[in-house]
């Protein structure tokens, strides 16, 4: 940290990222500079006190006609008492009364050379603020606030938002939306005067989350272009905007959205937001590598190779018997599966998706020894065993729902809409959190269960808790965070998926006590394509799962060749959903084949810099994984639908070392090009090419002309000598 502490200035670097703060004068933070590093004393371009202050002198702007007679500071918690008529950080009320705040800062407090914590006050309004922020190793932005009522009534928080600023050139918005089976669709407009506003009141992240609020230059992509984006780290209702103003001033900003009287303060409580996160790049790939640094720095971030996992739903869906699950746990060791997760159906009277949530017991009717000879024998083949549950949901036909009808999260008074026949079970209510817990709890523990696929199939409708059905997101939110992490503290070595509904429930929150997500619920390859890709905006590829399904896909009805699903999957936390006791002998050797190479290329592919080619044909996706030191790298060439020519031209493959030599060559068994042209590539041969990283870059390689829905692979090997 670079600091002018007479000035009140701050300049903090990390990863590229550099971050200057006026913390002048009585009120809030302002944040000078979000972006690129600006140097320090050690670079070419100086970072002393006199350069800070010249800084903030050059930043300083004029006043325009018809506002207020000074320029408005907007901070990082933006305030209409300073002037700011945009989107306020704080709205809530006393009884009516102190509806706006002007904090003073208080103390600043320094914990280490990227954090600052401000300690403020609004004395008058009975409110006292707790504002941290870091800069992470990775060049991340982490903020967050705390509010406290120190008044002698009770406060009414309606939002309590972070802002960040992001300079003017950034002139476009690019953000996520999408449906079940469809999540992460992209969509691009340009950056005008207003609010671009996404709001979620799902109760869950959502699958039309955007995950990230992002803006940039004008037509910047993986590779160019400056580009901010920022993540609210939270599973519930939640809220981002991208706010222009026409005094020249452009925010992003977001928080968790409240429903009405959720968030009541008592005189002496306190509302915490979440981690508001942002990330700078010079194109999309590198803000995103900020994001993957970070997750894998964490302590708790999986450390183990990802096992492959087989998961038994689109294999047998509810039809669940001994003899039917141990062949197919004898199926899956042959090809290299490492996990075996049995899937919705084993418990009590659950023959379909009409009943039996809540009644967390083995079925005896199906089981009449438990799961224990099922368990023994994936065990006796290698495999961990996981167990799929929906904790946060109940049927109304079920004993629980008979025996406890008010455990229903409702409005008071009535019964929100079904959906998958079934409700949402009110966790806020201390005795059905002791319920669940217990349960889930008593089978880890007596099945010894190695991973629980925790899923949440339907938005939270209504939802009232407790006997006055006051809004409950908030509670359920906190809840499951408590469920899971208690139950990690009593499992130490549990892992745990987020599924819900597939991709409903990505967020940073959730995966601070989870160890993956799962991706979509649709594992059509070429839906895949894009959902991996957008959502790998966020994630590493090891956190998010991606399954080799059957030839037609269950939820699309496409059929593809195993060479694009298992391509397509091998980029992920890869895995199976197909019933292997009926795939052809020569399916399951060349599946194997597959395994095998995920698991040679698994230290690459999830530790590695994920990378994307900004291709001109928009039918051709180009994206792979670099190692860290540059040495290996692996990329996909994927034909999503016909090329606008034919032959498809060159693919350059970024993210190498410009002065180092490589060998470049087909990758098997994803060497086996699918298209029209009569005879092959001259290089596509086991000896490849060799060309520098820098031509590799630049020009790339020729490609192979592929059919529509398929892929190649290309291995690309550092030269470190000749002989």
């Amino acid at each position: 940290m670079t600091s002018d502490r007479s000035s009140g200035l701050l300049h903090l670097r990390a990863g590229g990222t550099g971050l200057v703060l006026d913390c002048a004068g009585p009120r809030l933070p302002r944040i000078l500079h979000w972006g690129a590093d600006l140097g320090g004393p050690e670079a070419d371009t100086p970072g002393d006190d006199n350069v800070l202050t010249s800084l903030a002198w050059a930043s300083l702007t004029e006043v325009g006609t018809s506002v207020p007679d000074a320029v408005v500071p907007v901070s990082v918690l933006p305030e209409q008492s300073a002037g700011w008529l945009g989107t306020p950080g704080l709205s809530g009320h006393r009884e009516g009364a102190d509806f706006s705040s002007a904090f003073t800062v208080r103390e600043l407090l320094f914990p280490d050379p990227l954090s600052l914590v401000v300690e403020a006050e609004d004395e008058r309004a009975g409110l006292a603020l707790r504002w941290e922020l870091e800069l992470t190793g990775s060049g991340l932005v982490r903020h967050r606030a705390v509010l406290t009522n120190q008044g002698r009534g009770p406060y009414t928080v309606d939002a309590l938002q972070l802002a960040l600023p992001v300079p003017a050139h950034a002139t476009e918005v690019l953000d996520l939306t999408g449906r079940h089976l469809r999540e992460r669709s992209p969509q691009r407009h340009e950056f005008t005067l207003g609010t671009h506003l996404r709001e979620n009141r799902r109760g869950r992240t959502g699958v039309d989350a955007t995950l990230l609020h992002t803006v940039g230059e004008r037509g910047f992509g993986f590779r160019s272009g400056e580009v901010w984006s920022l993540h609210v780290a939270w599973s519930g209702n939640h809220r981002t905007f991208a706010e222009r103003t026409n005094a020249g001033v452009c925010l992003l900003g977001g928080g968790e959205l409240l429903l009405p009287g959720e968030m009541r303060l008592r005189p002496g409580a306190s509302y915490e937001t979440p981690w508001i996160l942002g990330s700078y790049g010079r194109g999309l790939d590198e803000m995103a590598g900020r994001f993957h640094t970070y997750l894998r720095q964490r302590p708790h971030h999986p450390a183990a190779p990802r096992p492959v996992t087989l998961n038994t739903w689109e294999a047998v869906y509810f039809r669940q018997d001994l003899g039917t699950l141990t062949a197919l746990a004898d199926a899956a060791a042959e090809v290299g599966a490492e996990r075996f997760v049995l899937d919705d159906g084993w418990f009590r009277g659950r023959r379909d998706d009409r009943a039996g949530l809540g009644d967390w017991y083995v079925d005896p009717e199906v089981w009449p020894r438990g799961l224990h000879p099922l368990v023994e024998h994936v065990r006796s083949r290698g495999l961990q065993f996981g167990l799929w549950v929906e904790p946060e949901m109940i049927n109304p036909d079920s004993d629980l729902a008979r025996a406890h009808p008010e455990w229903i999260m409702s409005a008071a008074g009535r019964m929100p809409p079904e959906a998958r026949h079934q409700q949402v079970l009110d966790l806020g209510r201390p005795e059905a959190y002791a319920y669940v817990l217990e349960r889930l709890d008593a089978l880890v523990t007596e099945y010894a269960v190695d991973y629980l696929k925790w899923d949440h199939n339907r938005d939270l409708v209504d939802a009232g808790s407790g006997p006055y059905g006051v809004g409950g997101v908030h509670a359920q939110t906190t809840a499951v965070y408590a469920l899971m992490d208690e139950l990690r503290r009593r499992h130490p070595a549990l892992e745990i998926e987020s599924c819900s509904s597939g991709g409903a429930r990505v967020d940073l929150g959730i995966l601070e006590r989870s160890d993956r997500v799962w991706t979509s619920d649709c594992i059509d390859a070429l839906e895949r394509q894009q959902i991996q890709c957008w959502t790998g905006l966020l994630l590493p590829p090891e956190l998010m799962g991606a399954h080799v399904g059957a030839p037609t896909s269950h939820t699309t009805g496409r059929t593809h060749d195993l060479g694009f699903r298992a391509g397509t999957a091998l980029f992920g936390h890869m895995g199976i959903e197909w019933d292997l006791t009926r795939a052809t002998p020569g399916e399951r050797r060349l599946l194997a084949e597959w395994i095998a190479t995920h698991k040679r290329l698994r230290p690459l592919l999830h530790g590695g810099t994920v990378v994307h080619a900004d291709h001109h044909d928009p039918a051709v996706l180009v994206h792979g994984v670099v190692a860290p030191d540059r040495s290996h790298a692996v990329y996909a060439v994927v034909q999503k639908a016909t090329a606008v020519q034919v032959p498809t031209g060159r693919v350059r493959l970024p993210g190498l070392a410009e002065d180092a030599r490589y060998t470049v060559t087909p990758l098997p068994p994803g060497d086996a090009a699918r298209g029209p042209v009569v005879g092959a590539l001259p290089w596509w041969t086991p000896e490849g090419v060799e060309l520098p990283g820098r031509v590799l870059s630049v020009l790339g390689v020729q490609a192979p002309t592929l059919h529509p829905e398929s892929l190649v692979l290309i291995e690309v090997t550092r030269i470190t000598h000749r002989a």
